[in-house]
């Protein structure tokens, strides 16, 4: 039976994965902001197992996690927290420059390198869910953009450092999904919201999950996702 980290379970994606593990009996670690959503999660996921860190704090995330057991072995990290918000460059802030590159950059560095000896114990893999934007910047989104770039070299550096110890790294890339953070961002660039346009929170998981089940003697290193016709 596999051993999953999750970030980002409480919506969308991370829910959709997160819901996947459930179905197919296998342990599931989340990662909550704060003992409030840690207790939503373990309703949600019953049988489910929470950690305590704010992503948004990376500095702190070392000082809370040591205080709480943490998995002795992983199979997979899945990084799927993320935050966005749209601007032109002239216009953001250093907050928010600050706050994006903390939650989607910084953030997913600290916690893998703290769990990086229960992964090197499993031969884990770990999953850093990107985006589009990690490819191609558009417009008004600079700062996440620029976040999600930096996580595509984190990913890259991780997997040739973990090569070694067994400890395998994807990057997913998927266009539009049918999220809140979608549909906060049409709101915010003044765009009509179509549901249907979009892929489905549970066919990115499925494709996530895929890259975790192949074979050992094989790396899907990026896999990159479009929504369908």
């Amino acid at each position: 039976m596999g051993v999953h980290l999750v970030t980002g379970a409480g919506s969308g994606i991370g829910a959709a994965v997160a819901a996947l593990f459930t179905a197919r009996g296998q342990e599931l670690w989340l990662l909550a902001r704060d003992e409030v959503r840690a207790r939503e999660l373990r309703a949600r996921f019953p049988r489910s197992r929470t950690l305590v860190a704010d992503l948004a704090v990376p500095g702190a995330i070392r000082a809370r996690l040591e205080g709480q057991a943490l998995p002795g072995r992983l199979d997979s990290l899945l990084h799927v927290a993320g935050v966005a918000e749209s601007g032109r460059v002239g216009e953001l802030s250093a907050q928010t420059w600050q706050e994006t590159l903390a939650v989607n950059l910084i953030a997913p560095a600290e916690l893998t390198c703290l769990l990086l000896p229960a992964l090197r114990e499993g031969r884990g893999h770990v999953v850093f869910v990107n985006s589009g934007a990690g490819m191609h910047a558009p417009p008004r989104l600079s700062a996440y953009a620029a976040s999600k770039f930096g996580l595509k070299a984190l990913a890259e550096s991780l997997r040739a450092e973990e090569y070694a110890h067994g400890v395998r790294v994807t990057t997913v890339y998927p266009g539009e999904t049918d999220t809140p953070m979608q549909v906060r961002l049409h709101e915010q660039f003044g765009l009509p919201y179509a549901p249907e346009a979009h892929m489905s929170p549970a066919s990115v998981a499925a494709a996530v999950v895929t890259a975790l089940d192949l074979p050992r003697d094989v790396t899907m290193s990026d896999l990159m996702l479009r929504p369908g016709c």
